[in-house]
């Protein structure tokens, strides 16, 4: 054993000698002068070439960086350098939905909108959502300057080597530019300027201003009503019914998990119901939870309860869209906000309203601005509806049994272009107006907005029919002093239109009444009068005064053409307008233009639109009442003498109803003290309202408006039914008055009884006696007057009084011949005759008439002649004496005494026939020798 040992030692020795000796060598040689000479030389190439190397990599290097920067700059040299004020007004102009409301503040719905969003600050949401956001989204939110580079570094190398696995590398500041600022194209210069914009930004403005705008900015899905939505605010009302404040930890990690793919993770579909996959969303969930968990924004325990947590009975029921429930009406606010917003935008740059409406490039320009305004930046749209009225009308309205009968009508299929036959129903208008404001309380739009979308209270136009009569002839008649309520006006047939063969204009009644007065004609809706009271009056452009109430869509044809009395435009009306002209005379004649918008204010609170009242002057005052008294009596005992009868409460109420041509059209308008109130019934396509039922047409509208006021009347009596009646103004007197002719009364007229009293204004009652009537004598034909001869018997003619020709000219005209229909078929005209009421003698004797006696009464036949007026009664065979004169048309008898009698006729001229035969009453008298005439004994 010592043996191996000392071998492996002198074994081990030999090596160590051996490694000395060579590094004994080694060393000489670096000592050695030549080495060390050569050595030296060989250091300095080496550092010379280090030194080459490094150069040309720093030059490389910089001449990259260079390249690099250049083409930075190339990409964002189109940029503009944004200031803090430029970047502020873009980062915060959030797209906000602007709210509806009701009257009194009472809340409606937000207007239509593709996304709907409601602003919140950051310390009014859950610091559970705020910290889902940045755990999920960015990461090193709180710690990078605007850019995280290495993510924007490992995004660009997977975008240029396409590759399969993209993580993205926006922060949320880079999200916020992009949404805000810049647009979703994918480019490398949106991404240049995106990065720049940023690193701006985030000099600007502190974290915690842009996470702000981040939480309001997002799009999160859909809401329950199946709405786009945006902002964490909209998002937790929508989907959870809670303010962003209120969320939970897995409401929160719900909704920060929803903007990386709203449609996709959203729980509502488009039409407002649960989706029947929720299972992508509920997995973003458990992503986000577990992303807050790595980040220690929650514990384990926090992590494990909120990933078990059941979100999907958070979920909210569907909320009923405003534009569902309420769709005319959200639609109507909508249309006029956009106006009044077009108005206060034009006018804030210095244009008129008449701008407007002779710059259809201007007023299209502030239209565009003031309709992406008002869907953007959160207004609150204050209206005058009253939801209760208006939510009860509806309710009427839809429950309403007696509209009429559908009817066929033929379309064409906008599809197929195939003609095609639908049931058309009967459609239905209304609205309610307040007099003294002009705020429109409430409307009727239609019967079902899913099958005709069109607003018929606002939008429908259509001929107002009567309902006219008091706008454009009696009202502009009394203010022009050319009628009065007690003014005649011929109810006769007339041809006042001479391009027809027939009579125009016809009664809907049929038939004609003769003279009547204004006020009678109204009330009972003649169109005869009427028109002849307008032909008077039109060549003063009485249509003016419709101008001045509101009618926007008068056409020129309209100021002249005759029929625009009876309703016939050549556009039509709305109803808005027809209902909201009627409340000027509850005015006192001031025009008072209805409104819906009431006030506009920005989301700042401060108001930028209030509605101003601007009255107008149209009608005196003394015009306007003496037309609304002329309008009780439709009421009162005129084609709506019902109305009374159906309402639950009593008002001072004066309107007009309306029949359009063919029956197509009904209408009713009627005005109290505080409101006035209008309904239209009619099919969309004209057609005749008539239809077998027990109600008329006129009765089912009357009623209609009737059951809508009732309904008014529970909610709001004291606007509906004020206790006060209309107030006569000062300058109206009562006058008596000639009926026939409206002039002070003569004596002719009150022989005839014929004087009435009625309301003048003060200025217009007539000065000058009445020249109608002339005295004279008539005689009875026939059951016909005649004027008597001057050689007509005095006993047989009556007194009477005959309508002056000249007076006959002045109201019907020269040519008018049928004169007769002049004189109304009423007792207290029966003594008034026309001046062509003549019989022409006809140059004979009459026929002998034929006498019979029983007891003492004496009875005889007519005569056969046509001009016989009256009878002549004889007593003795020899000399004779007359004993009685009977008027034609009385009874052909007479009571005699003892005697012998024989009777004639005379005719109209005096002409006198030969006697009858001779009767004896009682005793017998001997008959003389030389007598012709037979004795007959009873």
């Amino acid at each position: 054993m010592d043996v191996i040992l000392k071998e492996v030692m002198l074994l081990n020795n030999e090596k160590l000698q051996a490694w000395l000796e060579k590094a004994k060598s080694a060393l000489n040689l670096f000592t050695h002068k030549k080495t060390v000479k050569s050595a030296r030389i060989t250091y300095q190439v080496v550092w010379n070439l280090f030194l080459l190397i490094l150069t040309v990599v720093i030059i490389g290097g910089s001449f990259a960086a260079g390249v690099g920067a250049g083409y930075f700059a190339s990409l964002v040299k189109d940029e503009p350098v944004r200031s803090y004020e430029s970047m502020k007004k873009d980062i915060y102009n959030y797209t906000e939905t602007s709210e509806l409301y009701f009257s009194n503040n009472v809340y409606l719905g937000k207007l239509r909108t593709d996304l709907e969003r409601e602003e919140v600050t950051v310390d009014q949401v859950s610091k559970d959502l705020i910290n889902a956001v940045v755990a999920t989204e960015d990461e090193y939110f709180y710690k990078h300057n605007g850019v995280v580079p290495k993510a924007v570094f490992r995004a660009v190398f997977q975008e240029v080597s396409n590759s399969s696995v993209q993580t993205g590398g926006s922060t949320l500041t880079q999200q916020l530019i992009k949404n805000q600022i810049l647009t979703n194209e994918v480019s490398f210069q949106r991404k240049a300027n995106e990065i720049l914009l940023a690193l701006r930004l985030e000099k600007f403005f502190d974290k915690k201003e842009i996470l702000e705008a981040y939480l309001n900015v997002s799009t999160f899905g859909r809401n329950s009503s199946g709405r786009n939505i945006a902002g964490v605010q909209t998002a937790a009302k929508g989907i959870f019914g809670k303010k962003a404040s209120e969320l939970n930890l897995a409401q929160s990690a719900f909704i920060a998990g929803l903007p990386q793919s709203p449609f996709g993770y959203t729980p509502f579909t488009r039409e407002g119901t649960i989706k029947n996959n929720l299972e992508p969303g509920l997995s973003r969930m458990k992503t986000v939870l577990k992303r807050m968990f790595d980040g220690g924004y929650i514990n384990e325990k926090q992590y494990a309860d909120a990933s078990a947590y059941d979100i999907t009975k958070d979920f909210i029921e569907p909320v009923a869209n405003p534009l569902e429930k309420y769709p005319w009406l959200t639609v109507e606010i909508e249309k006029r906000a956009i106006e009044t917003m077009t108005a206060v935008l034009a006018q804030k740059d210095g244009y008129t309203e008449k701008d407007l409406k002779n710059d259809d490039n201007l007023y299209y320009k502030y239209k565009t601005l003031a309709n992406h305004n008002l869907h953007q930046n959160g207004y609150q749209i204050h209206t005058t509806i009253d939801k209760d009225i208006y939510d009860v009308m509806q309710q009427v309205k839809d429950n309403y049994k007696y509209y009429g009968a559908d009817k066929p009508q033929e379309v064409e299929d906008p599809e197929t272009g195939e003609k095609k036959t639908i049931m058309e129903p009967v459609e239905v208008g209304a609205e309610l107006i307040e007099n003294k404001t002009g705020k429109i309380i409430s409307f009727v739009a239609g019967r079902d907005y899913n099958k005709q979308q069109l607003n018929h209270a606002t939008s429908a136009y259509r001929p107002n029919a009567s309902t006219m009569k008091p706008l454009l002839v009696y009202g502009p008649a009394v203010e022009l002093g050319k009628a009065a309520p007690g003014t005649p006006l011929p109810n006769v047939e007339l041809y006042l239109d001479p391009s027809r063969s027939k009579p125009w204009p016809r009664n809907y009644s049929g038939g004609y009444s003769g003279l009547v007065s204004a006020r009678y004609a109204l009330a009972k809706s003649y169109n005869v009068p009427a028109v002849k009271l307008y032909k008077d009056i039109v060549d003063q452009q009485p249509a003016k005064y419709l101008e001045k109430m509101g009618f926007t869509s008068l056409l020129k044809d309209d100021f002249t053409n005759l029929s625009a009395a009876i309703g016939s435009l050549g556009k039509g009306v709305t109803i808005e307008e027809n209902t909201n002209a009627f409340s000027t005379f509850a005015n006192n004649g001031k025009f008072i233009d209805a409104y819906l918008i009431d006030k506009i204010v920005d989301k700042n609170g401060m108001v930028i639109y209030q509605h101003e009242v601007k009255p107008v002057d149209v009608f005196k005052p003394q015009t306007a009442y003496i037309t609304l008294d002329m309008m009780r009596d439709v009421i009162k005992m005129g084609t709506a003498a019902g109305i009374n009868g159906k309402l639950n409460f009593k008002a001072d109420w004066a309107g007009k109803t309306g029949t359009g041509n063919e029956y197509t059209d009904s209408w009713f308008v009627a005005t109290n003290p505080n409101v006035t109130f209008g309904i239209w019934t009619g099919y969309d396509t004209p057609k005749s309202l008539q239809s077998k039922g027990v109600l008329s047409y006129s009765q089912r509208t009357n009623n209609l408006w009737a059951e809508l006021m009732n309904a008014a009347y529970k909610i709001r009596p004291d606007l509906v039914a004020p206790k006060e009646s209309f107030t006569m103004p000062e300058g109206i007197v009562k006058r008596s008055y000639c009926a026939v002719s409206g002039m002070l009364p003569s004596a002719a007229c009150s022989k005839a009884g014929l004087i009435e009293s009625d309301y003048f204004n003060v200025k217009d009652v007539p000065t000058k006696i009445d020249d109608s009537l002339i005295e004279g004598k008539f005689v009875t034909i026939g059951g016909k007057r005649y004027l008597a001869l001057d050689s007509t018997p005095n006993e047989f003619a009556q007194f009477g009084l005959i309508l002056n020709p000249d007076f006959i000219t002045r109201m019907v005209g020269k040519n008018f011949k049928n004169t007769r229909q002049l004189i109304p078929e009423r007792d207290r005209w029966g003594k008034i005759l026309v001046p062509d009421a003549k019989m022409v003698d006809n140059g004979k004797k009459p026929n002998s008439v034929r006498l019979t006696a029983s007891g003492n009464k004496l009875t005889w036949s007519a005569a056969s002649d046509n001009d016989i007026v009256g009878y002549r009664v004889y007593q003795g065979n020899v000399f004779s004496t007359k004993v009685a004169s009977v008027i034609n048309g009385s009874s052909l008898s007479y009571n005699a005494g003892n005697g012998v009698y024989y009777v004639t006729a005379v005719d109209i001229a005096g002409n006198e026939s030969a006697p009858s035969n001779l009767v004896e009453v009682g005793a017998a008298i001997p008959a003389p020798e030389k007598t012709e005439i037979p004795v007959t004994t009873p």
